[in-house]
């Protein structure tokens, strides 16, 4: 009896696994009819199907995978199907999280639809996984223009009033502050103000997510990345002991603004 159902049990394994590849093959093939026949989002179904079933022809379809995509991906944007077409690339990235072209895709679409902050996301995460694709890097570097005001620029240039921040930070930290919060870090300067101060704990907050990208890679190529808790927050959302384990005993921040004036 027991070589019975230990057969039994084979044959239904084998039966399962026929059955799916012929499934897969069946689906690759209607994709392809699909594609031909200019039916994307069918096409794009049919691909979808296949992934999950058959993971393994991720690379060999890859390819194939982007372009129907993006076919369907515009076709949705024509008939202002927003929230379809955002759904699909999660999809996507789902399967692929680590594919710079859809995390460029991704962006295009997030930028035209206004969605700036969320595009420099994706285009950075795109140059990220490939620092040698030039349209990711065009096109961060686009709505960095658009999100990173001039005034930081003149700022980060002002000696005089760097010099000022840094002696403050480090009269405060030399006299006893050993825990620091910089609220809106913008590139991370403060935060690493603080650190070289002598900081034993030094934690960032900022909310724009372009921003909140760019203090990180700052804050790498200075060799602090260990050692400044950045966070992609809003201040008034941190919660201590979520976020910051306790209360901090120095507080910095540079979002002085006139409105009209603005910084500088």
């Amino acid at each position: 009896m027991p070589n019975s159902n230990s057969k039994f049990h084979c044959n239904y394994r084998g039966g399962q696994e026929a059955g799916r590849r012929e499934l897969v093959s069946r689906s690759l093939q209607s994709a392809q009819y699909c594609l031909e026949e200019q039916d994307f989002g069918t096409a794009y179904a049919h691909y979808l199907l296949v992934l999950n079933l058959a993971p393994e022809l991720k690379t060999s379809v890859k390819e194939t995978f982007q372009f129907t995509l993006f076919k369907w991906a515009e076709e949705l944007d024509s008939l202002a199907r927003i929230q379809d077409l955002f759904n699909c690339y999660e999809q996507a990235l789902e399967l692929y999280p680590n594919d710079e072209v859809i995390c460029n895709s991704m962006g295009e679409h997030l930028f035209r639809m206004g969605f700036r902050d969320e595009a420099a996301g994706y285009f950075h995460k795109a140059v990220k996984l490939n620092p040698d694709f030039a349209d990711a890097k065009e096109n961060f570097y686009r709505v960095a223009n658009w999100l990173v005001e001039r005034w930081h620029f003149i700022m980060l240039n002002d000696t005089k009033r760097n010099l000022t921040y840094l002696r403050a930070i480090e009269n405060a930290v030399h006299s006893g502050c050993r825990s620091v919060l910089d609220i809106g870090t913008g590139t991370g300067i403060l935060s690493m103000f603080a650190k070289k101060a002598g900081a034993s704990f030094v934690y960032a907050c900022e909310l724009s997510k372009t921003m909140y990208e760019l203090a990180r890679d700052v804050v790498a190529a200075n060799n602090m990345e260990k050692e400044i808790n950045l966070l992609h927050l809003k201040s008034l959302d941190i919660e201590l002991p979520k976020h910051i384990p306790e209360r901090v005993s120095l507080v910095v921040t540079e979002t002085v603004d006139a409105g009209l004036f603005g910084e500088g």
